[in-house]
């Protein structure tokens, strides 16, 4: 694995914040060191993804946490080393360039606001009680909404849970007609066995993916679970990159004209990301039911379930 080359379906830059907000990487070399990076990329790429360098990052969510434990009745001294620094009066310059006032001043006045102790961010990202993040909603950096991008993340390492779990079939179970006639889209082509609604999975993607990137009609490969785990594999991310990079121009309302069709089409970009999240969601949910009908124990694939393993 290389620096340049994240495993499908991590959430690298959660990563890249969480080492950078480790206890115990307190330097740029010992934040990198943790994500296995060099100082370089890894200051690279959490600006990119952030907006912020890393060291800043760290500085000011621990000064926020700082004011929380003060306004909370923490002594400034012990505050100060908590945050890291070597000295009161280190960390007392850097809490009144911050606040405007100084951390002795700061007493429990009562209940705070949530964002009591927030400073001015470029990137929504804040400390949160008790020893936890917020990310304040940006709508105008593009970001996709929370709800969005929890259900294309979902989507994606739920299909690849599912290739998962058809690798412990034989190959008649795998491709035993158990919908006769069945067809989701016309256009699709019949979803009888368990190989083809998974194979529709992966392809759907591949198909939309290339029409945004203004690329070739894919081909479709093998549809056995190994070759549709690879096929996974190679489209997940650039599916995840396109959907940011859709949100980060601000372009959900742009129209793509698809040259695939024929004729050729036209589509607003925010429905055929909905279009496709519509229909994966009814594949996998059916697919689940193909594999218990198979003798596979299978979980009910709930987002709640999943983002709780996530956070875990």
């Amino acid at each position: 694995m290389t620096e340049h080359s994240p495993a499908p379906g991590r959430d690298r830059l959660r990563e890249l914040i969480d080492a950078v907000l480790d206890e115990d990487n307190r330097t740029l070399p010992e934040m990198a060191g943790d994500a296995y990076a060099s100082p370089w990329y890894f200051s690279r790429q959490v600006s990119a993804g952030a907006g912020e360098p890393p060291v800043a990052l760290r500085r000011r969510v621990l000064l926020e946490r700082a004011a929380w434990q003060l306004r909370g009745g923490a002594s400034v001294t012990e505050t100060a080393f908590a945050a890291g620094y070597d000295s009161v009066e280190g960390f007392a310059r850097a809490f009144t360039r911050a606040y405007g006032r100084s951390p002795g001043s700061v007493t429990d006045p009562g209940p705070a606001p949530r964002d009591g102790h927030w400073l001015p961010a470029p990137n929504g990202i804040h400390f949160h009680p008790p020893m936890s993040l917020w990310v304040a909603d940006q709508p105008a950096r593009g970001t996709p909404d929370e709800v969005t991008g929890l259900l294309v993340h979902h989507d994606v390492e739920d299909t690849r849970a599912l290739l998962e779990a058809a690798k412990g079939l034989d190959d008649e179970a795998y491709r035993r007609v158990r919908l006769p006639g069945w067809s989701m889209l016309p256009w699709d082509g019949a979803e009888e066995s368990i190989a083809a609604v998974l194979s529709t999975l992966v392809w759907s993607k591949e198909v939309w993916l290339a029409s945004i990137e203004g690329a070739d009609h894919p081909v479709r490969g093998a549809d056995d679970p190994a070759a549709l785990l690879a096929r996974h594999d190679d489209v997940a991310p650039r599916w995840l990159a396109a959907v940011r990079d859709i949100a980060r121009r601000g372009a959900w309302g742009d129209r793509l004209v698809d040259a695939l069709c024929e004729p050729p089409e036209t589509f607003v970009l925010g429905s055929v990301v909905a279009h496709v999240l519509t229909f994966s969601a009814h594949r996998r949910l059916l697919v689940r039911s193909l594999l218990r009908d198979a003798g596979v124990e299978i979980d009910t694939g709930d987002p709640i379930d999943w983002l709780t393993r996530r956070e875990k």
